[in-house]
């Protein structure tokens, strides 16, 4: 045999897995086939080809894995069985950039799944591999290995913070600041979407971020025209701002408003809902960062956003605005100003989802509950109705009746506008009849048109019909009331007072003459 012959048995062997690898590659991209694939045996045979002569082998083989962990945590969980990883980090170290950028594709293929198998990757020395892989030349390595990241530091293991520790304590932080400065959208927005994922689980970690100068350099890319990079540069600025006042008052002084507030009128939903989310994280502390918001014109752009969308895309806007009037009376009436009750009222009533109507309400209450002043401007808005019919709803979660239940009394409390009150006599339940009653007591005795429009509205006559157990607070309120009135008036609108007149009538004897 020549050796022409002798050569072409390796020149067809190589042909053959390469050509294997290109086909599990490409099946691979087909969800109806990765049973079949995965029923074949396909890890174990893809497994000796990462270590492959040819590099273009390896790295295809180093895909097909990447696309078969990324489909469910069966394959992943048999990725880290066939004893894999090992070798993925090795090789991470070692080889060209195409192969550095297939096997950090399937660390993050692996680790997006589960904190377990995020832990499994920590375990097998991945992380100082990945963070070296930071600090390449080639802009495609430096996203994959970021991606791998990020996906690691999302989870939230039995520790929430251990995960995105190990990721801090790798030396990962700096070098994704400097990621976020390079030129490339696509690298910025997944080292954006990585400070993200490791802010959220800890002050601690939000602080490490922000030692290592990322909010300046996130504040300037607000107003990127990408929508993608907005997006995770409001989550990331969001998730540091939500820990505490000290973070808020940091990310506020890179001078984040009121260039965020444009966010607010962005035709992506998502940077809307981001931008909202960041602008509720800083409101929530105090109110003074909720004073400077309402300064920078916040409120009403909040308010104008919720407007302009629907479903969870209002929800922060709504809770923000919930947080800015829970701060002070001066606060809650800068919302009601910038017309945020008709808004909320709508939402209560438009919204399906009992999450978001939840919010509703509960922002809602925390308008009415200072002053009359504040009650009077949501009851106006014919929103005590809804929030009952809400609250007396079997349909209703648990959570939307508690929270429409406690906006209903904080309003309540404080309401003093009678029209409102009035029909609540007739519908609410005996809980909140008797919060209803009790308002009824304060007003009467100090306003006799009141009293007056009371009688000739039939309020009085409902009030006779109310069954309070004596000595409650309830008939205290009733005894309250009835001693606004002539003690004739009263007994003419008792139950039975028409059956007694009748009762005199009939006993009554003429006098004759």
């Amino acid at each position: 045999m020549s050796q022409r012959q002798v050569l072409q048995v390796f020149e067809q062997y190589q042909k053959a897995r390469t050509q294997f690898v290109q086909m599990v590659a490409e099946l691979a991209t087909r969800p109806q086939n990765i049973e079949t694939l995965q029923n074949a045996g396909v890890m174990s045979l893809l497994r000796p080809l990462l270590l492959d002569v040819v590099p273009t082998i390896q790295q295809t083989a180093a895909l097909a894995l990447g696309r078969l962990a990324n489909y469910n945590d069966d394959l992943a969980e048999a990725v880290v069985k066939g004893d894999i990883l090992p070798q993925l980090v090795y090789s991470l170290a070692e080889q060209n950039r195409f192969y550095k950028k297939a096997a950090a594709f399937v660390l993050r293929a692996v680790g997006k799944h589960s904190p377990q198998l995020a832990q499994a990757i920590v375990d097998c020395g991945a992380l100082d591999t990945l963070v070296i892989c930071l600090e390449d030349f080639d802009p495609g390595v430096k996203e994959a290995a970021v991606w791998a990241l990020g996906y690691i530091a999302r989870h939230n293991n039995k520790v929430p913070t251990e995960l995105s520790q190990a990721v801090v304590d790798a030396g990962a932080v700096p070098l994704l600041v400097l990621c976020i400065q390079e030129p490339e959208i696509a690298l910025k927005r997944i080292a954006a979407s990585a400070l993200s994922d490791i802010s959220k689980h800890s002050p601690e970690l939000a602080q490490t971020v922000v030692d290592a100068g990322a909010i300046a350099h996130l504040a300037q890319m607000i107003l990127n025209p990408d929508a993608k990079l907005k997006r995770q540069v409001l989550s990331a600025l969001s998730q540091v701002a939500k820990h505490s006042v000290d973070l808020a008052e940091m990310v506020v002084e890179a001078e984040i408003f009121p260039v965020v507030l444009t966010c607010l009128k962005d035709k992506d939903e998502y940077v809307k809902k981001n931008a909202s989310t960041l602008i509720r994280e800083v409101a929530k502390h105090t109110p003074e960062l909720s004073q400077l918001i309402v300064n920078a014109g916040g409120v009403a752009a909040v308010i104008d956003c919720i407007g302009s969308c629907k479903g969870n895309i209002r929800l922060p806007g709504i809770m923000m605005l919930g947080y800015v009037a829970a701060h002070s009376e001066n606060l809650a009436m800068a919302v009601i100003i910038s017309k945020g009750v008709p808004q909320l009222s709508i939402c209560l009533s438009e919204e399906p989802e009992d999450h978001i109507k939840a919010a509703a309400a509960w922002a809602l209450g925390q308008i009415g509950r200072h002053t009359p002043e504040h009650a009077r401007a949501v009851a106006v808005t014919n929103t005590l109705p809804v929030l009952l019919s809400l609250y007396m709803s079997a349909e209703s979660s648990e959570d939307l009746q508690i929270k429409c239940k406690k906006a209903i009394k904080n309003i309540l409390q404080k309401c003093t506008y009678l029209p409102a009150l009035e029909p609540f006599l007739y519908d609410a339940p005996p809980n909140i009849l008797k919060h209803v009653v009790g308002q009824f007591s304060k007003v009467l005795p100090h306003d006799s048109k009141a009293r007056r429009l009371f009688v000739t509205s039939g309020g009085l006559k409902k009030v006779q019909e109310i069954k309070a157990e004596p000595g409650s607070l309830l008939q205290e309120y009733i005894n309250s009331i009835n001693s606004c009135y002539p003690e004739e008036i009263v007994r003419y609108y008792s139950p039975g007072y028409s059956d007694t007149l009748l009762q005199r009538v009939d006993s009554y004897q003429p006098l004759i003459n």
